[in-house]
This record gives C-alpha cells, sequence and structure tokens, in this order.
C-alpha cells in the first residue's frame, strides 16, 4: 500500500486555530477518500505555525471497482410492435457507454424494464486527489478568514505553499495561484528552504533534519516539559505548569528551545495569582515554585529559535516581565490603600446590564439572596447567613480595583486577597474567591458552602433578570452565558448534595428585583420559562454522564425541582432497567396510567385516589387493594430517608397483584361506583409511580 502527503504551507497561525484544523483536516479527507471508494488504513494530521501535514497510509493507488445495474425505460417504451430498439433504448445504451445487445428485461415492482450491468470505479486515486483537495483546502473553516494580494481566495492566513505526494509522484492540482510541487520549506531561520522532498515517506525526516521543524505538536510538547523541568531543577524550583498554555506555546513554535529567566525577588510581594497572572496572560511564561508551593523570582518562557547569544534573548524577556511586575505592584499597592467602602460606592456608577441597574445593586440583591440561600441550606444557622449575607454584598467590589481593571482574569480572586488583608472573615474570603466557580463542564466547583451559596445566587440573579427581561437564549445565541450558568448551578447543587429546590431558588431571585424594574415578561411567565429552560439543561447533563435519553426524560417529567432527589431517582431507575423483570413492569405500569388518562381524566371523572375497600369484589381486585395498603406506608418510609432502589424494588414486589388484577377485573364496568372506585386504586398506584417517573415516557 502506498502513501499520500499533503502539506499546506501558510504565514504563522494563530495557536488556537491548530486543534481545530487538525481535526477538520483529517475528517474531511478521511470523508472525501471513503466517499471516493478508496480504501485507505489511517489519516492522521499535524500541525505547526506555519503548516498543516495530513498523511493518508495504506492508500490504494486505484478506486475500488465495482458492478452496478442501471435500469433504463420500461420494456414498453424501449421497443417498438415490432421489437425493435426504439429512440429511448439506443439513447439509453448511448448514455451509459454500453452497447445495447448487452442489455437485459429487469423485473421490478413497477414492471419491466431494460438495464445494463456496467463497471464503475477503477479511477487513479491520484486523479481523484488532484479533483478532491483543493475543495477540502478551500471548505476548512476557521473562526477568521482572511484575503491577500488581488485574489478572491480565503484562508486562515496567505498560503505560501502546497505539497502534495502520492509516494514518489507529485499530485497535481493548485490552490489559489499555487501549483502543487515536491518542496517544502522550514524554521525562517534555521532551515528556510525549499528544499525537495523525493517521497511522501520523506518528508517528516527532511523537516526534521535540514529544515528545523519539529512536526508533531505532542513532541514539541514533550520537548518543551523535558528541557524546562531541567532548567528549574537548576535552581531548585519545579514548573507550575498550566495545560491551557502548554497547548498554546506548543502551538506557537515549530522549533522549541525553552529559556529560563529571572526576575527581582522583591516582586514576590504581589500575591502568587498576580504574578502568574503577568507571567501567563502577558509573556506565555510559566512561573516556578519551590517543593512547598512558595513562588521563585524565576520564570520559563519557550523560545521559537536556538539564539546565537541566549543570554541577551534573556534580557529582553526580563526587561519586557519586568515593566508588566512594576505595573502589578504599583495597583496592588494602591488599592491596599482603598477599601471596600470606597469601592461598594464605585460599583452604583458600574452598569450590570442597562435595565437591571448597576452591579452596586446587582451586590444588594446578591446579599438578601445568599442569606436567604444560607437559611435553606443550612437549616438557619446565623454564623452562615451573616457570611454568605457580607460575601454577596462585596462579591463584585474587586470589579473597580485598580489590578482587577488591568487584569480582569483576576476578578473574584483579587477580591478574596483583599477581603482577607481588609480583614473580612476566612468564610467571606475564601466565598468572593469562588464565586465564579464552576467556570466550565471541567473546572472544579466552590469547595466551601459560602461560596457554593453565593455562585448559585450570583447566577440565579443573571438568569432572573435576563428571562425577565425576555432575553432567552436561543439555539444560535447565548450572549449572558445562561445555560452556563444553568450547568453551574446543577454541578454545584450535586457536588454539595445540596436538597434545595431550584423553582423556589428562581422564585426568590425574582423577588430581590422588587419594583424596581419594568419587566418584558409578566414574572410568573418568566419563571415558568426559567424553570423550563433549567430542566432541558438538567437534561443535557445527565444525558452527557451517559444516561439514556428515555430514562432520564421519565424522571425529569416526574419532577426535576430537587436535582439531587433527580439524581437518586435516575440512578435507581437506571438499575432497575438492567434487571429481568424492567420491560413487563414499564408495560404494566404504562397501562395503569394510560387508563387513568383516557378512562379517567379525559372521561372528566374526579378521581382522589382513595379507594373504598367495602366496594372491591373480585379477589384480585381485594388483593391488589390489599397489597397497595400495605405497601403505603413502607413506600413513604423508603421515600423519606431517599432509598429509591428499595421503592424501585417495592414496586417490583407490587406488580404480580397488578397484573392479577388487570387479567380478572373489567375496570370499566357497567356499576359506575365500582368503576370509579377501580380506577381510584389505580390513581392510587399512578400517584406513586409518578413520584418516581413517568412510566408513560418510556418506550419499550
Amino acid at each position: 500500500m502506498s502513501v499520500f502527503v499533503l502539506e499546506i504551507g501558510s504565514e504563522e497561525l494563530p495557536a488556537r486555530f491548530l486543534p481545530g484544523l487538525e481535526k477538520e483536516l483529517g475528517d474531511r479527507l478521511a470523508a472525501f477518500l471513503a466517499e471516493s471508494h478508496v480504501e485507505f488504513e489511517s489519516v492522521s494530521v499535524e500541525t505547526t505555525p506555519r503548516r498543516a501535514v495530513a498523511t493518508v497510509r495504506g492508500i490504494a493507488l486505484r478506486q475500488s471497482e465495482a458492478e452496478e445495474v442501471v435500469s433504463g425505460p420500461p420494456v414498453r417504451i424501449a421497443f417498438d410492435a415490432e421489437g425493435k430498439p426504439t429512440k429511448a433504448a439506443e439513447g439509453f445504451a448511448r448514455t451509459q457507454g454500453v452497447d445495447l445487445a448487452d442489455a437485459f428485461t429487469l423485473q421490478t415492482d413497477k414492471g419491466e424494464y431494460i438495464a445494463v450491468r456496467k463497471r464503475v470505479g477503477g479511477a487513479a486515486t491520484a486523479d481523484l486527489l488532484a479533483l478532491g483537495c483543493p475543495v477540502i483546502i478551500a471548505a476548512l473553516p476557521f473562526p477568521k478568514k482572511m484575503k491577500w494580494a488581488s485574489l478572491e481566495y480565503t484562508y486562515a492566513r496567505p498560503l505560501r505553499w502546497v505539497f502534495a505526494m502520492l509516494d514518489d509522484q507529485v499530485v497535481p492540482f493548485a490552490v489559489a495561484d499555487l501549483a502543487t510541487g515536491n518542496t517544502t520549506r522550514g524554521h525562517r531561520v534555521h532551515g528556510p528552504g525549499p528544499f525537495a522532498v523525493a517521497g511522501a515517506e520523506q518528508l517528516e525526516g527532511v523537516l526534521q533534519d535540514m529544515c528545523g521543524v519539529v512536526l508533531s505538536g505532542a513532541r514539541r510538547r514533550a520537548v518543551i516539559i523535558e528541557e524546562g523541568n531541567r532548567l528549574a531543577a537548576s535552581v531548585g524550583g519545579n514548573v507550575l505548569w498550566k495545560e491551557a498554555l502548554l497547548d498554546e506555546v506548543q502551538g506557537l513554535s515549530e522549533h522549541p528551545v525553552a529559556c529560563l529567566g529571572g526576575f527581582d525577588p522583591s516582586f514576590l510581594e504581589l500575591p502568587k495569582e498576580a504574578l502568574l497572572t503577568s507571567m501567563q496572560s502577558h509573556q506565555k511564561s510559566f512561573g516556578l515554585a519551590d517543593s512547598e508551593g512558595n513562588l521563585l523570582p524565576y520564570f520559563l518562557t519557550v523560545l521559537n529559535i536556538t539564539p546565537k547569544d541566549e543570554a541577551v534573548v534573556r534580557k529582553g524577556w526580563e526587561r519586557v516581565l519586568r515593566a508588566r511586575l512594576e505595573d502589578a505592584r504599583f495597583f496592588w499597592r494602591n488599592d491596599l490603600k482603598s477599601s471596600f467602602d470606597a469601592w461598594l460606592e464605585k460599583l452604583d456608577s458600574v452598569i450590570f446590564l442597562a435595565p437591571l441597574g448597576s452591579m452596586g445593586n446587582k451586590t444588594r440583591r446578591l446579599s438578601v439572596l445568599c442569606g436567604e440561600l444560607a437559611v435553606a441550606a443550612a437549616q438557619g444557622a446565623s454564623d452562615i447567613k451573616a457570611d454568605a449575607e457580607r460575601a454577596g454584598r462585596l462579591s463584585k467590589a474587586d470589579l473597580v480595583s485598580e489590578m482587577v481593571y488591568e487584569f480582569d482574569s483576576l476578578q473574584g480572586i483579587m477580591g478574596g486577597i483583599y477581603a482577607r488583608r481588609m480583614n473580612e472573615s476566612e468564610a467571606v474570603a475564601q466565598a468572593i474567591s469562588e464565586q465564579y466557580l464552576p467556570a466550565g463542564p471541567d473546572s472544579p466547583v466552590p469547595s466551601s458552602l459560602c461560596g457554593a451559596l453565593l455562585s448559585i445566587a450570583d447566577k440565579a440573579d443573571t438568569l432572573a433578570g435576563c428571562f425577565g427581561l425576555n432575553t432567552i437564549p436561543t439555539g444560535a445565541a447565548d450572549p449572558y452565558g445562561l445555560r452556563r450558568c444553568c450547568l453551574a448551578i446543577t454541578r454545584i447543587l450535586l457536588d454539595r448534595d445540596m436538597h434545595l429546590p431550584v423553582s423556589a431558588i428562581f422564585r426568590m431571585a425574582q423577588a430581590g428585583y422588587g419594583d424596581a424594574i419594568q419587566w418584558k415578561l409578566p414574572l410568573p411567565e418568566a419563571h415558568a420559562k426559567m424553570v423550563e429552560f433549567f430542566t432541558l439543561r438538567l437534561k443535557n447533563y445527565f444525558v452527557s454522564q451517559g444516561y439514556e435519553t428515555l430514562l432520564v426524560e421519565a424522571v425529569l417529567n416526574a419532577g426535576a425541582d430537587d436535582v439531587c432527589d433527580a439524581r437518586a431517582r435516575l440512578k435507581a431507575l437506571a438499575a432497575f432497567s438492567r434487571t429481568q423483570g424492567f420491560a413487563q413492569a414499564v408495560l404494566t405500569f404504562k397501562r395503569a396510567a394510560n387508563i387513568i388518562r383516557k378512562q379517567g381524566e379525559e372521561a372528566g371523572a374526579m378521581l382522589d385516589g382513595i379507594p373504598d375497600a367495602a366496594l372491591f369484589e373480585d379477589d384480585a381486585e381485594k388483593a391488589f387493594g390489599a397489597s397497595l395498603a400495605a405497601m403505603a406506608p413502607r413506600f413513604e418510609a423508603l421515600w423519606a430517608a431517599g432509598d429509591f432502589d428499595a421503592l424501585f424494588g417495592l414496586l417490583e414486589e407490587l406488580r404480580p397483584d397488578v397484573d392479577a388484577f388487570f387479567d380478572k377485573v373489567m375496570v370499566m364496568c357497567d356499576d359506575l361506583a365500582v368503576r370509579q372506585n377501580r380506577l381510584n386504586l389505580l390513581m392510587s398506584l399512578v400517584r406513586k409511580l409518578g413520584r418516581l417517573a413517568d412510566f408513560a415516557a418510556l418506550q419499550l
């Protein structure tokens, strides 16, 4: 089998473009080959700032051949009354490129047609690639595209060369104004080229040996880590590796060289977070710490060149970082001269969302809401309530600090640091620092109760305001991150096993606005839409955790207000669904629910779910009624204990009596009183089922 390599060379691409480029180029090339019936073993893509290299291994040199039957006109049209071919038959044969004598009659459901057998496929893979690759390259999506020169062609950055070889042959095609060839270009300093390549298999070797390029992103990453750890050890430290930054710096270089620099130890007076932000965000550098986690006056950066005089390069990096740290120290010292009272006053001039007032208004609402949530979550513990209220009031104060104004990624974090320096309680300081957690699906949730309450309150307040203004996310737009707010609330409630009703949280958040806002939706309607939106996000969350969609829907239809309760019921239902009797139980319980819906509610019968044992006539009816009555106290005790596995087991115990009831008893009998009583018996069962799951939503 053969190898095809496509290299797209360009001006430097942003590091954030590379992961998407690798996936899209690989997926599109693999899909094209599959659709073209060209066999191959694997497709891999590697990228550097200046190139994307797709390698197809085990590729067939020709397209797969197959025989297919092509039907033509009906026999009655293809031949005249004398059996001679008509123009329709002759045109069909001519179009298919076959002799009419090779046609045969094909019997179909619609009648007889003439047909021919023809061989398809067998085209040269090189020819197919020459047609497909320009289309694939032109269609590659990027966050932003650009034009250059007088061309109408667009790509992430101007294209400079295209290398395309199938084994030792160039695959000829053109992209923009560039014709493909067998030459590549290397690092701008260590091997600019161009260099001719003998064959597809030799490209990576040429890039490494002659071009000074490390093609593999994984290898560049390993080089950075290995050399960085060695340099850090030389000064008795450890590199504070940050995965996202490591991904970025390996994507900024194709010839990575680790470089260790230092700064004046006096800057260590700055908070660790401020120092690291200055290094990471602005200089794309990593901090160093000793074995106890204390920062050292060093930083590690990654060059894209092996310098002739590393000392000169190091000095330049140190000079730039020093300027950043001088700014940070100035902001830090100025902030320490201020106070929360001064910042809170300034917050009244900072707009939260125009119709919803200022950030000062928001912190007042958060203070009240945090207090209410604390009472609900901690059974009225006054110390938690006081800390929660204080944290809510101070939560946004650092937004007007000089440090956060310069380094906005430190919002909340600096607030917690300032709270400690200004003698606020540790609970308040930690809550302020954790208020924006979780920041995403994989980031940690707040570790403290006050932090959890503040985070929930902050997000519920935003949801209540936006839904009241009818600013509800659509499929394409969610400008205020309301989906993330719902996910964050879900994760916090589950992580801390907090049984706070979501509807109550939203109602308290709405009440916090008082009468000061002119809402676009009536509050009850906004509340209903908010709960519906949250339930949909909760469904998506549970499905993302591996639960079957139908099981999730069945559980949430029975109640989604208590997120922890819903998760417990879902786990129990999932376990129940793996038992042998699950399918039959679902059919039995669905039957009961359907009878109540169709014969009870739809028929206008007033059912209270309280059967009268004196009206039981059949033995099966009596047995079912007795079992249901005996089960009731056990059901309530297990429900109170949250033992949903046992509850589903209890229903399984009851099922034989329910089946016997359906087999032997006519529910819709002529006697109105008896019929009503039997419907109430089923209603009693359905109400218990409905607290666990909506069995009618399950489809088997």
